[in-house]
C-alpha cells in the first residue's frame, strides 16, 4: 500500500457525493461504533455513501491506493467485520431506502436499511418477507449469510425470497444478478456471505402476513426445564408451517406478566408466532401452556410489526457480546442435559440460549438450491453471551465457550455464518458443506485478489 497523501485524499474526496468522515470530524466517534461494543477499532477514513456511484470510487480508490477496508450496512455483525483499524469503512448505513411495489409483491431494499425500515413500509401492504427477530438487525447482512425468523417455517431463508440484486464487484462494475443474470454470482451471494461484491440494491418477495398475528410469551419454571424442553422438541415436530415456537432460557427481564419474585431467576420461554386466526392459533399452543404450570404468559393477536420489536430492549447497542452457535437435527436427551446445565452457569442476566425451530419450507428446499446449505437444520442454537463491564470479559466468553464444546457432540456440524465470531475461521469450510467446492470457484472468478477479505472468508480456488 503506498502511502497516502492529503491530495489523495481530497482527490478521493472530490469522487463522493456523500460525506466522508475522518478523526477530525467531531461525530467521528458516533460514526464508527456498531452494535457490539467489544469492538473497538479507528478507521482512518470512513465514506457514508449515497448511492451507488459512490461506492464504485470506494472500490476504485481501493484498487489504486491498496488502502484496506471494511464494509458497513446495519453494523450488528458480531464479529465486527463491519470496521478495521487504519483502513476505509465504506459506510452504506444512509443508503436505507425501502419500496413496496404492491402489486408484485416486491420490495427494493438498499443495504443500510434494518429490519424495522422493511417491516415499516411493507406492513403497509399486510406484506412481510422473512428477516430476523430484532429490528435493528441490518438487512444486508443478515440476507447474505441465509437470513432466517419467525416466518422461515412457512415461507423460508431471506436467501429464498431473494429474487435479484445490484451488486458492485471487486473490479468495480455495477451489475444486477438474478437466476437469468450471472446465475453462478446470484447462487453465490445467497449465503455466501459477503465474499463476492457490495450489494447496493436487494429484490425481495413479499408474502401475506400481518398487519396482525398471532403470538406471545409464555415463561415456564426452571425447575421442570428439561422435562418442558424435552415436550417442546416432541411437539415442534407435529407443527404447521405457519407457526414457529422457539425455547429461550435465561433470567426472566423484569416483564410485566411476570411476578416480580421470578425476576432475575432462570426460567424457561416459550416465544411463538402463528401466521393464522386467533381461534386457530390458540388451539395450537394450548398443549405449550401445558408444558409446565407457567409462572406468566403473554399472547394474543398483535401488530407483526410491533412483534418484531419486542426483542429490541434486550438487544440494545453498547453492550458486549460474544456468540457461539450449532446447528441440530433433533434435540437428544443428551443434548438437553448440556443445556440445563449450562443454563444454570449463566453469568451474566443478559446472557442467554435461544434455539430456534427451523424445518417447514426451509427443509423442503434443495441443499444446493443456494450457498446456504444447512436445510436440514430443525433447530438453530445460538449462546448468547452478553454482559456491560469489561472486567466479565473473560468469565462470559469462557462460559459461552464451554458450553459450545460441550454441546460440539450432539450436534450437525457446520455453523450460521451470521452467528460466527472473528476466531472462528476454520469453521468457514463447515459452514458451508458440500457447497463450498463451488463457492470457491466463483470467488476465484468474481475476486480472484480476495480484496473482500473481511468477513468468514471463503479464498479463491
Amino acid at each position: 500500500m503506498k502511502t497516502l497523501t492529503q491530495i489523495d485524499i481530497d482527490n478521493f474526496s472530490a469522487t463522493i457525493r456523500g460525506r466522508v468522515v475522518t478523526d477530525t470530524d467531531s461525530d467521528y466517534d458516533a460514526v464508527r461504533s456498531i452494535w457490539n461494543d467489544m469492538i473497538d477499532r479507528r478507521p482512518k477514513l470512513m465514506v457514508q455513501c449515497s448511492g451507488t456511484a459512490d461506492v464504485v470510487s470506494c472500490i476504485k480508490f481501493i484498487k489504486e491506493s491498496g488502502i484496506n477496508f471494511s464494509i458497513r450496512s446495519g453494523g450488528h455483525n458480531i464479529a465486527g467485520s463491519s470496521i478495521r483499524d487504519d483502513a476505509l469503512m465504506i459506510d452504506l448505513s444512509t443508503m436505507n431506502s425501502v419500496f413496496v411495489d404492491s402489486k408484485n409483491r416486491r420490495a427494493y431494499v438498499e443495504p443500510g436499511a434494518l429490519l424495522g425500515d422493511v417491516d415499516h413500509e411493507t406492513q403497509l401492504y399486510g406484506l412481510a418477507t422473512s428477516l430476523g427477530i430484532n429490528s435493528t438487525t441490518g438487512v444486508a447482512g443478515l440476507t447474505l449469510g441465509g437470513g432466517f425468523g419467525w416466518i422461515s417455517r412457512k415461507h423460508g431463508m431471506t436467501v429464498d425470497n431473494l429474487i435479484a440484486a445490484q451488486i458492485v464487484t471487486a473490479d468495480g462494475e455495477s451489475i444486477r444478478v438474478s437466476k437469468d443474470a450471472h446465475p453462478d454470482l446470484f447462487w453465490a451471494i445467497r449465503g455466501g456471505g459477503g465474499n463476492f461484491g457490495i450489494v447496493t440494491q436487494f429484490e425481495l418477495q413479499l408474502h401475506p402476513v400481518g398487519p396482525e398475528v398471532f403470538c406471545g410469551l409464555i415463561a415456564l419454571p426452571f425447575d421442570s426445564a428439561k422435562e418442558t424442553l424435552k415436550k417442546y422438541r416432541e411437539y415442534t415436530a407435529t407443527l404447521p408451517d405457519e407457526m414457529s415456537i422457539w425455547a429461550v432460557i435465561r433470567k426472566a427481564p423484569p416483564l410485566p406478566f411476570l411476578p416480580e419474585e421470578v425476576h432475575g431467576k432462570e426460567v424457561v420461554i416459550m416465544a411463538f408466532l402463528y401466521i393464522g386466526d386467533e381461534e386457530s392459533g390458540a388451539k395450537l399452543i394450548e398443549p405449550v401452556r401445558k408444558f409446565a404450570e407457567p409462572h406468566g404468559e403473554f399472547f394474543g393477536m398483535m401488530p407483526y410489526k410491533a412483534w418484531q420489536q419486542i426483542f429490541d430492549p434486550l438487544l440494545t447497542p453498547g453492550a458486549r457480546n460474544y456468540w457461539k452457535s450449532h446447528n441440530f437435527e433433533r434435540l437428544n436427551d443428551e443434548m438437553l442435559d448440556v443445556i440445563v446445565e449450562y443454563a444454570s452457569k449463566i453469568p451474566s442476566s443478559p446472557c442467554e440460549i435461544f434455539i430456534a425451530q427451523m424445518g417447514g419450507y426451509t427443509s423442503r428446499q434443495a441443499i444446493t438450491k443456494t450457498a446456504y446449505v444447512h436445510r436440514k437444520a430443525n433447530y438453530i442454537m445460538n449462546v448468547h453471551a452478553r454482559w456491560d463491564d469489561s472486567s466479565e470479559d473473560e468469565l462470559c466468553i469462557a462460559w459461552a465457550r464451554a458450553f459450545f464444546k460441550s454441546a460440539t457432540p450432539h450436534a450437525m456440524g457446520g455453523a450460521y455464518v451470521n452467528f460466527m465470531t472473528e476466531e472462528e475461521n476454520e469453521r468457514v469450510p463447515s459452514a458451508y458443506g458440500e457447497n463450498y467446492a463451488k463457492l470457491t470457484e466463483i470467488k476465484e472468478k468474481y475476486d480472484p485478489e480476495n480484496i473482500f477479505n473481511l468477513n468468514q472468508n471463503i479464498k479463491p480456488k
